[in-house]
């Protein structure tokens, strides 16, 4: 299932969206007062309410500032039980996996496996039989998208007669490159920025390949157990667990519930499972140097091709000190994710938005439209919020 390639151009207001009943849980007020001035999380809160108006499943949401945490879930796990949702639910985190990844990916170069300007060519076998790059292609530009590959989904995912294969067929890595293969990769195309999943497929067998071990289990001991993040992992089989918030499409007249889509699970470009908390655990964690020497996370943020995106991080709009934030967007079909923080890992702010049972944009193109609306409006509404907690 495609994860998103588009990225936010830019804050549209959510004020003028309606309130109106739903279900959702309500967790202890945050640990702040801001006297008689309206609430710094109110925008993001009309925000989530308007998403379940309209007949979204769920939307969670998480905002750290020193002093203060506020968490909200609306909507419901599932449209059978109709369970509601609660802040601490999974979600698939979709393109956040690629923050992660570009961790795993520095420590190699911390540890001096391999230069972040090393071309990969003579180390990946991908590239030697199913690839076949153009010119030399290094880490940086894997990273960064700037390598020119294509992605594996511009072969999977062309007409609407393709969508039950994609939500039913496993897509390993290696399978991921095979396809990708089949794509033209022009040497003009090298150093151009483009997003693709399939440089990411090729880090994680970067990673595999000089650490010796299973991506998973490296990421892991990189990531997810240095920060105790219980509710992140890319175990296929957490997909089934009861306290994950399902997510729909429509096919043909038909819901179809596609959490456990196999093509969508595990994946170093989008497979991550984890909840808002975990998410803001990790990228606090990140910028505040608990993962990375300085100068990786400086690498990290230093946004060249183009000027909303590092290596493996989305930059975001300047917080208070006039520095750019720095975090992730994530989009499946069913998911949708946007990270949000700030460089001294002071300010954190994430939401998933689970939308209504629709039908794909192979079925209908005008569903694209609507998910990139909401898109904009939950990067809006967390950029509002953390604008407002500035002291």
């Amino acid at each position: 299932m495609r994860t998103s390639s588009r990225s936010f151009l830019g804050a549209l207001s959510a004020a003028a969206l309606a309130l109106g009943a739903c279900t959702y849980s309500e967790p202890a007020p945050a640990p702040a007062s801001f006297g008689t001035a309206p609430p710094p999380t109110r925008s993001i809160d009309n925000t989530m309410r308007a998403f379940v108006d309209q007949g979204s499943v769920a939307v969670v949401a998480e905002v750290r500032w020193p002093g203060g945490t506020w968490s909200r879930a609306y909507g419901v796990r599932n449209l059978e039980s109709k369970v509601a949702a609660t802040p601490d639910d999974q979600v698939f985190v979709a393109s956040i996996t690629k923050s992660m990844t570009a961790v795993s990916v520095m420590k190699l170069v911390e540890d001096g496996l391999i230069g972040l300007d090393d071309p990969v060519n003579g180390i990946l076998d991908s590239f030697a039989t199913v690839l076949k790059p153009p010119a030399p292609i290094t880490v940086r530009q894997l990273l960064g998208h700037t390598s020119g590959m294509r992605s594996f989904e511009e072969v999977t995912e062309k007409t609407a007669d393709d969508v039950l294969q994609v939500i039913e067929e496993d897509i390993s890595p290696q399978r991921g490159l095979e396809l990708t293969g089949q794509l033209p990769w022009d040497t003009r195309d090298v150093g151009s920025f483009r997003y693709s999943n399939s440089n990411y497929l090729a880090l994680g067998q970067l990673v595999e390949k000089l650490r010796g071990r299973p991506f998973a289990e490296v990421l892991r001991g990189d990531v997810i157990d240095p920060l105790k993040l219980e509710r992140t992992t890319l175990d296929p089989a957490a997909a089934a667990g009861a306290a994950v918030i399902r997510s729909y499409i429509t096919y043909r007249g038909e819901r179809l519930d596609v959490t456990e889509a196999p093509g969508a699970l595990g994946s170093a470009a989008s497979g991550a499972m984890s909840t808002m908390s975990d998410v803001n655990d990790f990228y606090g964690a990140l910028f505040r140097g608990e993962l990375l020497a300085k100068e990786s996370v400086e690498e990290m943020t230093r946004a060249e091709a183009i000027p909303l995106y590092g290596l493996g991080l989305r930059r975001w709009n300047q917080h208070c000190d006039g520095v750019h934030r720095f975090g992730g967007t994530g989009g499946y079909w069913t998911y949708r994710t946007a990270s949000v923080a700030s460089l001294d890992g002071q300010y954190q702010a994430t939401m998933t938005l689970v939308p209504p049972p629709m039908p794909t944009a192979l079925e209908d193109p005008k569903t694209d439209d609507k998910l990139n609306l909401w898109d904009d409006q939950m990067a809006s509404a967390l950029q509002e919020t953390l604008d407002r907690l500035c002291p």
